[in-house]
């Protein structure tokens, strides 16, 4: 099937792009996070707001500072990084960790939601689309912004997380869903061809290949390029005004 905006050329309305998907009556949509639902990393954020909120102590702080610092270098993997920024936290109770996400939901993720995307989830959902979100951000993050403000169930929510033992973090990790990664986390789930997949970056393109309609939202450039070259659809959503 043919997109029904052709990538070389403007991003649509808002409201046609809505149209475009609700048309398509998706009985599966899957949708990356960070860039995709809200602009920013709530990865890295939720990482630096633990290090200045005293949430992380200092030894762990200037260990991942540092690990962070290689990732930017290219010293370390995406694959590994995400990994790391949640194994960061082991010790420490699990229910601390999610009032914590709590609130940086709050002062983070809810002023940088597009709300064309929430406007979607809505939509989608009210016709019996089932909705997932596969994201390489921790659970408790992404829980936090997307159970209630998305509509998407906590079942339905693929991201990093590790194993935790009566209520305690611990650092083994169970999976951290990026590039083809995303993409298997999906397959687990029996989710091999999806009828909708929205993502931004360049490590959502093997997930986004695994779509019958596949949409770059907010793309970077590394994305766009990909998206340009397989004819996805391409759309700038408006990032509200208040966006610090």
């Amino acid at each position: 099937m043919q997109n029904l905006v052709h990538p070389h050329l403007a991003s649509p309305s808002a409201q046609d792009f809505l149209h475009t998907v609700r048309a398509l009556r998706p009985a599966i949509a899957v949708f990356d996070c960070d860039g995709t639902l809200w602009s920013g990393d709530a990865g890295s954020g939720f990482m630096f707001w633990s290090m200045e909120s005293g949430l992380l102590s200092r030894e762990a702080s200037d260990w991942m500072d540092a690990r962070y610092r290689a990732y930017q270098r290219g010293e370390v993997s995406e694959l590994d990084i995400c990994g790391e920024m949640v194994q960061i936290y082991r010790g420490m109770r699990e229910e601390e960790l999610r009032e914590a996400a709590r609130i940086f939901y709050s002062h983070f993720i809810a002023p940088r939601i597009f709300p064309v995307m929430r406007q979607l989830c809505a939509d989608l959902k009210a016709t019996g689309t089932t909705l997932w979100a596969v994201s390489s951000t921790s659970n408790w993050v992404i829980e936090a912004a997307v159970v209630e403000h998305f509509g998407i169930p906590a079942t339905n929510i693929l991201t990093a997380h590790v194993a935790v033992q009566d209520g305690i973090i611990t650092d083994r990790l169970l999976d951290v869903p990026t590039d083809e990664g995303k993409a298997v986390a999906l397959r687990r789930k029996n989710i091999s061809r999806p009828d909708a997949v929205f993502g931004n970056s360049i490590h959502d393109a093997a997930m986004l290949e695994t779509a019958q309609r596949a949409f770059a939202i907010n793309p970077s450039a590394a994305l766009r390029a990909v998206a340009a070259s397989k004819g996805w659809t391409i759309f700038q959503p408006e990032t509200p005004a208040h966006a610090g």
